[in-house]
Order: C-alpha cells, then structure tokens, then sequence
C-alpha cells in the first residue's frame, strides 16, 4: 500500500502510461497514414483501372463498328461483283455472238463483192455495146433519115414498163398518098443492154417476132427495115 501510495511510484507509473499511449497514438497516426495512403492508392488504382475499361470499352465499340462497316462493304462489293460477273458474261455472249454473225457476214461480203465486180464488169460491157449501138444509130440515121424520112427522138419514159430514156423512130413516105403522115417506133434498153418495143403507132401485129428476133441479132438497122416494110404492107390494106 505504501508503494502505490508512494508519489514517485504515482509519477513514474504515469509517465510510463503516457508513454505507451503516445506510442500507441504515433502507431496508430502510422497506421491511419498508411490506410489513407492505400485509400487513396486503391482509388487511383480503381479510376485508372475504371478509365481503361472504359477506353478499352470505346475502343471495342469502334472496333465492333468497323467490323460490321467492313461486313456491309464485303456485301455490296460482293452484290456489285456478282453484278460485274453477270455483264461480263452477257458482254462475252454477245462478243461471241457477233464473232458468229461475223463468220455468217464475211462470206456474204466476199460474196457482195463479187457481185459488185461482176456487176462493173457488165456495166462496163454493156457501155461498149452502147457505144457500138450508139454508132451503129448514128450510121444508121443518116441512111434512113436521108434516104427513107425517118426521124429519131429521144424521149423520157413515163410508164412502169420501162424506165429511163427511149428512141423514138418515126417514118415518113410510107403512105404514098399522105406521105407526109408519120407512122411511130418507140424502143427502150433493158437492165441488161436489150432492146425492148415499147409501143408502136399504128399497132403492128408481128412486133413481139420482130422484137425476138432483135435481141437475138442485136441489128437495129434490120430490124428498123423490117418495121418499115410491116408499116408499108399495113399502109397498102
């Protein structure tokens, strides 16, 4: 009892109470720092780690966005291909179908053009026999236009039979009591270079065998002598 009663015992059991709860006061001010300093760590921790999920979150929408960006691209170009493949096809088929029509032209051209050469040929032929028949008119005109009165026209036709320039021969001193009275002839030249009788003034019966006969012989003066001599025979009934 003394003891406890002793003042100096008093005082130190104090100091040594003092002394553990300062102690106890500085661990514990410790261990508060330190819980502040991992309060304040973890929050870090936690809003770094909260903005890279959220960075990461933005970044797999973008992503997401490419990927069905890149899906729909990959479907129109796949529409538009399949598009170019059909007109490529149909752009072949009809290169191959013209390939076809030009085989089937070619020899029709090759064709034409013999034609044509042909044609020239004969144009050219029947311009030589013109020019003989030409000739041959003109001597024949001053025989029977000097000795007989027989006139040659030319004339433009005007019917369906034939077309194009004719001749027109009209004799005179037929009928020896009118010999001035004109008994008419008129010729034209088919396509291909022969004569043919148009018409005929007054109407001779024997035309048809004397036009036969002239585009056998191709003799246009005989043939105007024998029309002459059936206008005289037709004048004398």
């Amino acid at each position: 009892m003394e003891s406890i009663n002793d003042p100096n015992m008093s005082k130190g059991f104090t100091m040594e109470m003092e002394k553990i709860h300062n102690t106890q006061l500085k661990a514990f001010g410790e261990i508060v720092d330190q819980t502040t300093e991992l309060c304040q760590s973890h929050r870090e921790f936690v809003k770094s780690a909260l903005d890279t999920c959220l960075k990461k979150c933005k970044d797999d929408e973008m992503l997401f966005d490419t990927i069905q960006t890149f899906k729909r691209d990959i479907v129109q170009t796949r529409a538009s291909l399949k598009a170019k493949t059909h007109a490529v096809s149909e752009r072949i088929f009809e290169i191959e179908q013209k390939e076809m029509q030009k085989e089937d032209i070619i020899p029709k051209i090759d064709k034409l053009k013999e034609e044509q050469v042909k044609r020239k040929e004969l144009i050219l032929s029947q311009h030589k026999a013109n020019k003989v028949r030409l000739k041959n008119l003109q001597k024949a005109r001053g025989v029977f236009q000097d000795h007989l009165g027989m006139e040659i026209r030319t004339i433009s036709g005007k019917t369906q039979l034939v077309k194009g320039e004719k001749l027109q021969f009209v004799f005179r001193n037929i009928k020896p009591s009118d010999l001035n009275s004109a008994y008419i002839i008129t010729l034209g030249i088919n396509q291909d270079g022969s004569y043919q009788v148009v018409s005929s003034d007054p109407a001779l019966e024997c035309l048809p065998v004397l036009q036969s006969q002239l585009q056998k012989t191709n003799k246009l003066p005989t043939f105007l002598a024998n029309v002459r001599k059936e206008f005289i025979s037709l004048a004398r009934c």
